[in-house]
C-alpha cells in the first residue's frame, strides 16, 4: 500500500561525517520508500561526501549549518509527510515494523512518541544501561534523539521545532511536548551505537550524562555543556 500524506512519514537524518553508518541506515530504509514514505538527509558540512551516499536512496539531500537542531529543522522545512520521524545516522532498525507502530500511535490520537532503544555492544552492563534508559523515558516522558522521536508535522511547526541550542535539543523539545501529552512508547527497539560508552567508559559516560541533564535542568547554558560533551564523541 502506498502512503498518502495523511499517513506518510518523512524520515529526517542529520549527518556530519557519518557516511559509513548512513549508508547502512539507508539500506534499511528502502522498504519504507517503496511504501511511499520519504527519506531526507541533512548534512552539516561533512568531508565524506554524504550526497554520493544518498544518490538514488533518498528523496531529499540538503545542507544547513552544523548542529543537529538546525539540521533537523532544515529537514522538516522540506518534508512532505504528515509525520516527521527523526533518526540518528547510526541507527539500526526494522523500518516496516517501526512505521507500523508510528502509524498505530498517531492513529490512536497520540501527537508524538519515541521508541525503546538498544545499545549495539555486547557488554552485559550495556543491557542494564539500555533498560534504565527505557524505564527513565517511560517514567518521565522525556525522550532522547537516539530513541527515534516522531511527531505530527503540524504540531512540530506549531511549537517551532527544535530549539537552536548546541546540546540538549532532544531533551528540550520533549519537555515542551509533554505539556500536550506523554509520548507514545513504541516497543520495537532502535539499536544505536555504543561506541561512546565503550570508548569513554560505561560508568564515566553514565555519570557525565546524568550531570549534563541535571545541569541543563538547573539552567546551565547549553553552550557551556557542549564543551563537556564534546570529548564523548
Amino acid at each position: 500500500m502506498t502512503a498518502d500524506n495523511s499517513n506518510k512519514c518523512s524520515i529526517i537524518i542529520p549527518v556530519f561525517n557519518d557516511a559509513i553508518a548512513l549508508s547502512a541506515l539507508l539500506d534499511q530504509l528502502q522498504p519504507a520508500r517503496r511504501q511511499g514514505h520519504e527519506v531526507i538527509v541533512v548534512d552539516g558540512g561533512s568531508d565524506d561526501d554524504p550526497q554520493a551516499v544518498c544518490r538514488d536512496r533518498a528523496e531529499h539531500f540538503t545542507t544547513s549549518l552544523a548542529g543537529r537542531s538546525m539540521q533537523m529543522n532544515a529537514g522538516a522545512d522540506v518534508a512532505n509527510g504528515d509525520i516527521l520521524w527523526f533518526l540518528h545516522a547510526d541507527s539500526q532498525l526494522n523500518v516496516i515494523g517501526c512505521i507500523h507502530q508510528i502509524l498505530s500511535a498517531i492513529g490512536s490520537g497520540k501527537v508524538w512518541g519515541r521508541f525503546d532503544v538498544r545499545l549495539s555492544g555486547n557488554d552485559w552492563r550495556l543491557r542494564v544501561v539500555e533498560k534504565l534508559m527505557n524505564w527513565r523515558s517511560a517514567l518521565t516522558g522525556i525522550a532522547t534523539g537516539d530513541q527515534g522521536i516522531f511527531i505530527r508535522h503540524n504540531i512540530f511547526k506549531r511549537h517551532q521545532g527544535y530549539a537552536d541550542i548546541p546540546l540538549m535539543e532532544d531533551i528540550e523539545l520533549p519537555r515542551r511536548l509533554k505539556k500536550l501529552s506523554y509520548p507514545a512508547r513504541c516497543t520495537s527497539r532502535i539499536t544505536t551505537s555504543s561506541r561512546r560508552w565503550e570508548r569513554n567508559g560505561i560508568i564515566r559516560t553514565i555519570l557525565l550524562m546524568w550531570y549534563l541533564r541535571l545541569a541543563f535542568a538547573l539552567g546551565v547554558n547549553p553552550v557551556q555543556l557542549k564543551k563537556l560533551y564534546k570529548p564523548c564523541h
